[in-house]
């Protein structure tokens, strides 16, 4: 092939390859289809011959020293229907032509590293593998419904407003990684929903500045690896893993409400919801989202040993209404959620849940969610005693005005903390619960010294004892003299004045001995009250 001067056509092309020339000039569509859907469709196993096919290295001059376009036109290349032969390699290199492939198979891999691109679309696209590292674009990078084999490489890219990855298909490459975006940087959105992998989606240090969709997505992993590995990700609004809704006729996108629907209403008719799945361990540690992070109705497939982990993340809502993971855990350890909004039947039961300083603020359940339920989910969390998941429930309960349900949950933690102390302290314990439930009840304690009282006035006023000195004593009142021994500290001028002899000395030892177990428990309980005031 001899070099072109400006604008004329180089030696050695071949009709297709030519007619690819004369279009980038005019900056218009190539359109080499057969118009039959199945011959056409890039992904059957339909050969394309040489009449619509193009060397790599023509597609690679043409956007990186191709020539100046005709007269009023906009150089561009647009092919649609193409097969490309050879290794597409752009390594490197400045396109600034508009680039937009359309339904076009790649025999080869597409290497991108270090390319600069102002737009890049490559729709419904077959490719064996896309390395793009340090690729740079100034505009959208789209690969919307393109099937690639053997996995994409976006380390460190630079995408200057969105980057649309919508129901894209990947496979995994030697490494077991289907989609690598490790230190990747998107301006705007990035919009991956209802795409499949079967390998890692790595987005380790990666920034978000929009939000993060991956609606109605299937994740699989393979190899021992993570289906979604994102630690220290970054996303200025939401993380958005929950259900898309999809054309039942055609298995296509339609449109995804908001957040915030009235409940009841369904798929819009003619649709139906695919719920985001991921099946493999989820990475999210210490991740920072502007917004929220919701799992609405997401699915996740976890072995025994793998972990849908959260740890340390920072989000000011978290939505949490996926179905139940059957296996593996939920680890919410150090995570700083402002508004937690989730449903009892979310959370997985007791050795599923780890939240060791898991910080949040205000409880907003999606329905109903009872104390008791409440409890276990904090129980569950806890196999052995922790006193923090109890003392971050009462004072966020408290701070909803749910004094009620406050106590409670401390009176839970209390009777948790019993189990761990030794036979006496135990005892002492379950007197303390069983008499004014720690001093969280004190009604209780009232009713008991009630009913102490009662009983010694009745039982004293069958009995007439004689002073101790002689004269100087006080006129005998039976119900002031029990009222006396069971209240400690004040003296009410009956007790010390008479002689109790025989089983009147043991009943009135034992009116003193429970008056003081009552006032210390209620003393205890009212410093814990002041104290958390």
């Amino acid at each position: 092939m001899t070099e072109p001067h400006d604008g004329e056509i180089p030696d050695g092309l071949s009709a297709a390859e030519l007619g690819m020339w004369q279009s980038f000039r005019n900056g218009t569509t190539y359109d080499l289809r057969a118009h039959d859907p199945v011959r056409d469709d890039p992904f059957a196993p339909h050969a394309w011959g040489p009449e619509r096919s193009v060397g790599a290295r023509t597609v690679a001059r043409l956007l990186l020293s191709g020539p100046p376009a005709r007269p009023g036109r906009v150089a561009a290349l647009k092919l649609r229907g193409v097969r490309v032969t050879g290794k597409l390699d752009l390594a490197g290199g400045r396109v600034s032509p508009y680039v937009e492939l359309t339904g076009c198979r790649f025999e080869q891999e597409v290497v991108l590293p270090e390319c600069h691109f102002t737009t890049l679309r490559m729709v419904g696209c077959a490719v064996p593998r896309l390395d793009a590292a340090r690729l740079h674009t100034e505009g959208d990078l789209h690969l919307p419904r393109c099937r690639v084999e053997r996995g994409i490489r976006l380390t460190d890219a630079q995408i200057g407003t969105d980057l649309l990855i919508n129901q894209l298909s990947v496979g995994p490459d030697r490494r077991g990684r289907a989609f690598v975006g490790d230190g990747m940087s998107v301006a705007q959105d990035l919009q991956a929903e209802m795409i499949e992998t079967r390998g890692e989606v790595s987005l380790r240090g990666a920034k978000v500045g929009g939000s993060l969709s991956l609606r109605g997505s299937r994740l699989r992993a393979t190899d021992g690896r993570r289906a979604l590995n994102a630690p220290q990700l970054s996303v200025e609004r939401t993380l958005y893993m929950t259900e898309a809704w999809v054309s039942i006729d055609t298995g296509n996108q339609g449109t995804t409400p908001p957040y915030g629907i009235a409940r009841g209403i369904g798929p819009a008719r003619g649709t139906r919801a695919q719920v985001f799945e991921c099946r493999g361990a989820v990475r999210l540690d210490d991740g920072r989202f502007g917004d929220a992070v919701d799992v609405h109705k997401a699915r996740f497939v976890l072995t025994g040993d793998e972990e849908l982990s959260l740890r340390r993340i920072v989000t000011p809502e978290l939505r949490f209404n996926a179905e139940r993971p059957e296996e593996g855990r939920v680890v919410l350890n150090g995570a700083k959620v402002v508004t937690l909004i989730d449903v009892s039947t979310s959370w997985p039961g007791p050795g599923g849940l780890a939240m060791g300083g898991f910080v949040y603020e205000n409880l907003v359940p999606y329905g109903h969610f009872p104390l008791s339920r409440r409890l276990e989910w904090v129980l569950a969390a806890t196999p052995e005693y922790v006193p923090e998941p109890y003392e971050r429930l009462a004072t966020v309960l408290r701070s909803c005005g749910e004094d009620a349900d406050a106590r409670e949950v401390l009176l839970a933690k209390q009777r948790r903390r019993r189990e761990t102390l030794p036979p006496a302290a135990r005892l002492w314990g379950y007197l303390q619960d069983w008499t004014v439930a720690y001093g969280y009840r004190p009604g209780r304690a009232a009713v008991w010294m009630a009913v102490l009282w009662a009983a010694g006035a009745v039982a004293f006023s069958q009995y007439h004892p004689a002073p101790i000195k002689g004269e100087e004593h006080p006129q005998w009142n039976a119900p002031l003299y029990a009222l006396d021994l069971l209240v400690p500290v004040i003296n009410l001028g009956q007790d010390g004045y008479w002689r109790m002899e025989g089983g009147w000395q043991w009943a009135a030892a034992a009116l003193v001995i429970l008056g003081w177990i009552l006032a210390t428990t209620v003393a205890a309980g009212a410093s814990r009250l002041l104290r958390r005031s």
